[in-house]
């Protein structure tokens, strides 16, 4: 849960007269979700952000996806896809359904115009790159390690830092991204036990308020097209806000990981969750300390989940043949454990370096012909011991 914040100049009192200094009125936005009855914040700007002086559709959204074939798990090499674009034009949409789309990119451009997904939230995890959020409440800088939490709505573009190599993680939900419930005491703080809380959430740190006349452009994701609107004003061009409704950045490496005696489930790495799917952070961390422990998680089957694991750092504990930027699939009604050796050779190991990206979903995901054309065919056989 974000926490009240608050950039730039605002009245003591909400919905009152705010002036500007030649006398007129400041245009006042409220931002929120669920109706009236979700998190919200109040912008104040220049000019009324109604204004659109022209629409334009500039592209439909049509995603290939693979011919139904026999189901398996999957993994995808995405180490080499070929960077180019910008941060919304490089991303190639890898694994869908009705709650989830899930893509990587690796932007090479500063993106020349402003963007909002209009159907949810969307969560970048930066897995190299440093550079800027910008949005209308203000700049927000990333860096490696990054969860970069955008609620939909937000109106923002990336502008990377020149000479740094960049690569994403896109998770696009068709609903809203919030720390799991039970992480949180009925006031909505943080708990004692929960592995983060409010200090580890950065929100926008300067506000940046552009009182300019010409051409800008903003781009809207909705009903499967981007439709461009054109504006005779700069938008952002807002002078304070404040609200719990805004972009932050939750850096993987302030997760504090639980352990135990003996090996603990998946829930303890939740980091957060949405509609139809949970996401999850395995972080650096001491192994089970139970004398007789195995470190290594037992096989197991996903009855209800297909298990998404996105792999940024370190040596994944009970997995072989993956790489930096590997993502497996391991689907419902399938059993999948640890590869052959790496249970046994767990044992008496203290520690893991394993950093990792986990997104559970609890509707089937579809591949697309992106995703195949990564594909390591001969993984749904690796855990024949003699391969």
């Amino acid at each position: 849960m974000t926490y009240y914040y608050k950039l730039g100049n605002i009245p003591h009192k909400r919905h009152t007269q705010f002036r500007q200094p030649n006398g007129s009125l400041y245009h006042e936005e409220l931002m929120g979700i669920r109706g009236f009855s979700g998190i919200q914040s109040l912008l104040y700007h220049l000019r009324p952000p109604t204004q659109i002086h022209k629409i334009l559709l500039e592209r439909t959204v049509e995603i290939a996806y693979e011919e139904p074939g026999p189901l398996r798990h999957r993994h995808l090499r995405t180490a080499t896809v070929e960077p180019g674009g910008d941060a919304i034009q490089a991303r190639i949409p890898l694994l869908t359904n009705a709650d989830v789309c899930i893509s990587v990119a690796r932007p090479t451009e500063s993106m020349s115009y402003w963007y909002r997904f209009a159907h949810g939230d969307e969560v970048i995890f930066i897995h190299d790159g440093t550079g800027v959020l910008e949005s209308q409440y203000g700049i927000l800088r990333y860096r490696v390690g990054d969860y970069l939490v955008i609620p939909t709505g937000v109106m923002w573009r990336i502008i990377p830092d020149a000479n740094t190599e960049q690569r994403m993680l896109v998770i696009e939900a068709n609903g809203h991204i919030e720390p799991p419930a039970r992480y949180l005491n009925r006031y909505g703080q943080f708990l004692e036990h929960a592995p983060y809380n409010e200090r580890d959430i950065r929100p926008p740190d300067e506000l940046v308020t552009y009182d300019e006349t010409g051409e800008f452009e903003v781009r809207v994701k909705a009903r499967d097209r981007i439709t461009s609107y054109l504006y005779h004003h700069h938008p952002l061009d807002v002078v304070g806000w404040d609200g719990h409704l805004y972009p932050f950045a939750f850096n993987i490496e302030d997760f504090e990981p639980i352990t135990g005696r003996i090996h603990q489930p998946p829930p303890v790495h939740q980091t957060f969750e949405a509609p139809g799917f949970v996401l999850c952070s395995f972080v650096p961390r001491l192994f089970d300390y139970h004398p007789q422990a195995i470190p290594a998680p037992y096989n197991h089957s996903n009855v209800d989940s297909d298990e998404v694991i996105y792999y940024a750092a370190g040596n994944f504990m009970s997995r072989k043949g993956i790489e930096q930027a590997s993502i497996t699939i391991h689907s419902s009604g399938i059993p999948h454990g640890p590869h052959p050796g790496m249970y046994e050779g767990s044992i008496g190991k203290e520690r893991t370096d394993e950093l990792a990206v986990m997104i559970d979903t609890f509707r089937p995901l579809r591949l697309t012909k992106h995703a195949v054309q990564l594909e390591d065919k001969d993984y749904a056989y690796s855990w024949i011991g003699n391969r």
